[in-house]
């Protein structure tokens, strides 16, 4: 347990040390199971730099007068966990918009944690390890930026398109959207059907009744000359 500014700067520049040399066997990982190509090319990319801040910290622990060791660090550990689970268990485009979300978990991670050893040196006097932490401070917002900039130009959008049913016919859009879509108007032009046939049908049995009602009237009247007829020729016998 830390007892001082010092000693607590020496655990953090452990935790980053593990850090670091966990990501540069996790990073080609996730380069390898990138779909997107400016991904993967980011990934490699960022492995490199990583090795060269693995040097930068042995040049920090020298500067200071420490040995070089690492402290396991729990936080990249879970980070790099939650990716393995991804990497099992998702493809393609969503696969690539998961790997982003974890490195970025990482690279805000590594940005705070350097931030802070930066400003800790420069407190304790160590102007070399400030100047060799801030550069590596700068290379990991950097890449977060970058990251940012893949998963809003393209990755994020192909990810949101790729679930659900493909449409069946030209036009009507894609995914789950567009079927909804269809389902909807479907049962839309079922309702207009039941509700003009309910229309028909009262207009018919309307017109029924009219004209029924119309023979009846017609029998009557019919009923009635005759019988006025009958009547007539009865008195003029009499």
């Amino acid at each position: 347990m830390a007892q001082s500014l010092h000693e607590l700067f020496i655990e953090e520049l452990r935790d980053m040390y593990d850090a670091e040399k966990r990501l540069t066997k996790a990073l080609p990982k996730l380069a390898k199971a990138a779909t997107s190509d400016a991904l993967r090319t980011a990934f490699t990319e960022h492995a490199r730099e990583t090795e060269g801040q693995v040097g930068r910290l042995e040049q920090v622990f020298r500067a200071i007068g420490e040995p070089a060791r690492g402290k396991k660090c729990d936080g990249i550990m879970g980070i790099i966990e939650e990716s393995n689970t991804a990497m099992q268990e998702l493809d393609g485009a969503v696969l690539d918009a998961a790997l982003i979300a974890g490195a970025q978990k990482a690279e805000h991670y590594e940005i705070a944690s350097y931030g802070t050893l930066a400003y800790f040196a420069e407190l304790l006097g160590h102007e070399d390890a400030k100047d060799l932490l801030g550069e590596t401070l700068d290379e990991e917002k950097a890449a977060d930026e970058k990251l940012n900039t893949i998963a809003m130009s393209k990755v994020n959008r192909q990810a949101l398109m790729s679930g659900g049913d493909e449409s069946e016919d030209e036009g009507e859009g894609t995914g789950f959207f567009a079927s909804g879509a269809r389902r909807a108007a479907s049962a839309m032009g079922m309702a207009h059907d039941r509700s003009s046939s309910s229309r028909s049908g009262s207009r018919s049995a309307g017109g029924s009744r009219s004209r029924s009602s119309s023979r009846t009237s017609s029998s009557s009247r019919s009923g009635s000359s005759r019988s006025s007829g009958r009547s007539r020729t009865s008195s003029k016998k009499r």
